[in-house]
């Protein structure tokens, strides 16, 4: 069997920690079994191959949380980027393609799609392995996990399962789906749970060749590569939408166990080992308040009840635990660039950020490259950039010269000068920019063979 994780949305209800560069699947907030830390999506895939369900993952994304997965699974894992955002059916659709053009896997393969982020414990990673028996035995063209409810929830589509169905097949584990409801209201759900309706958990199970044949109705290409480049043909629609309320059959898989949502400060917080994770300190008067600091400067609180603090290079937080999850109607507002990114070959930070009464504009990063590592041979058309080296060895190359790098040494990088580093052991320099705009985008990246450098 095949696992699709989708890995797309930004949450931006969990700012400042979160954003479209650090989405709050990778905040390393959780406590593994071994006391080290892991993020959602670590812990999703440790539950998955702790379940013996399968080693074979993929995780369908947008191209900026590329390099972060690659970080923390490792690089071999399964990544399947789209071009742009279209939301689940198109990003499910170009993943299923992947599998069937790029890895080979035939039309009978069962596929299992779920999210890269809920809580939950071994049932239901046992609930996903009845499901993919339901697809062998031909039960329906699709089967999805339902919840279990624990209370009329407006946030949460609706299953309703076949009554009569289930009268008739007490002995199986999957019931046959009458229809679904999106996200009703309080009065309405309370009708749908004396029908014993079940929360729509978004996991969906198929034979690959069912997937893929409803995506050559939109799109029918000769390899992966042009599937990719006509992504933007596909229909802008959920998954729920377009496949499952048009499905001929559906069967559901229930899932009475615990699981939960980590999508706010709030519930958040609750799965928290520590009300201190960072560089922090309480007062005698603090009560229900976590801190998650992640600068280097300390915070004290005191006085403070059902609160969290939130700190990071990108911002600042200070809410009520009930009123948290209002933060994302204001993130648009706060945030103008990422101010820390982790990337395939390390991360940055950027320190500080001015723009003078003249219009001059500096910004200031560290940069840090893991050993073996390098920056693209790269361009700047707007700015100029001075590298000071603060720790470890590298090989810098300025239009095509290449010299060795210490701690201690600064190099000046004109604008529209060929320029790159590769580091020989971990690497850290403070780089400056000047001009403008000093935006990310203002890179041209160019080919170096490295291989032909002679250390």
């Amino acid at each position: 069997m095949q696992i699709i994780l989708l890995s797309g949305g930004s949450g931006k209800r969990l700012w400042p920690l979160s954003s479209n560069a650090r989405s709050k699947q990778f905040l390393p907030l959780l406590k593994a079994p071994d006391g080290t830390m892991e993020s959602m999506v670590q812990r999703v895939v440790r539950q998955v191959k702790e379940a013996g369900l399968t080693s074979n993952i993929t995780l369908a994304t947008n191209a900026q949380q590329r390099d972060v997965i690659y970080n923390q699974l490792g690089e071999k894992t399964g990544v399947v980027t789209e071009p742009e955002r279209r939301d689940t059916f198109p990003a499910i659709a170009l993943a299923s393609c992947y599998l069937k053009m790029e890895k080979d896997c035939v039309d009978d393969e069962v596929v299992v799609v779920m999210p890269c982020d809920p809580y939950t414990e071994e049932g239901y990673f046992k609930a996903i392995g009845e499901m993919v028996k339901a697809v062998e035995r031909n039960a329906a063209e699709l089967v999805l996990m339902g919840i279990k409810p624990t209370y009329p929830s407006q946030k949460y589509g609706y299953v309703v399962p076949s009554l009569k169905k289930k009268e008739e097949i007490k002995n199986e584990n999957w019931l046959d789906v009458e229809r679904f409801t999106e996200k009703p209201s309080v009065a309405k759900a309370e009708e749908l749970l004396k029908l014993g309706a079940f929360w729509n958990g978004g996991v969906f199970a198929f034979k690959l060749g069912y997937m893929t044949a409803i995506a050559e109705q939109y799109v029918k290409a000769g390899c992966f590569a042009e599937l990719h480049k006509r992504y933007g043909e596909f229909p802008k629609i959920s998954f729920d939408y377009e496949v499952a309320e048009k499905a001929k059959s559906v069967a559901v898989v229930p899932f009475d166990g615990f699981w939960k949502d980590l999508g706010t400060w709030n519930t958040l917080s609750e799965e928290l080992h520590s009300g201190i994770i960072g560089n922090a300190t309480f007062g005698p008067q603090v009560e229900n308040t976590h801190v998650i600091n992640e600068l280097s400067i300390p915070i004290f609180c005191d006085g403070l009840k059902n609160t969290v603090v939130a700190a990071c290079p990108d911002g600042i937080l200070v809410c009520s635990k009930s009123a948290s999850e209002s933060i994302k109607e204001y993130v648009d507002k706060l945030s103008d660039r990422p101010m820390y990114e982790e990337r395939r070959w390390g991360s940055y930070c950027v320190l500080n950020s001015q723009e003078f009464g003249d219009g001059f504009k500096a910004l200031t990063k560290t940069i840090t490259l893991k050993r073996g590592k390098n920056i693209s041979y790269q361009i700047h058309h707007h700015r100029s950039e001075v590298w000071t080296f603060i720790d470890g060895e590298g090989l810098f190359v300025l239009d095509g010269q290449i010299k060795r790098v210490k701690r201690g040494d600064v190099v000046d990088i004109p604008a529209e000068h060929f320029h790159a580093v590769k580091a020989l052991t971990d690497l850290t320099f403070i780089e400056v920019q000047q001009g403008g705009p000093l935006v990310e985008e203002d890179i041209e990246r160019f080919d170096f063979d490295w291989s032909r450098v002679k250390i």
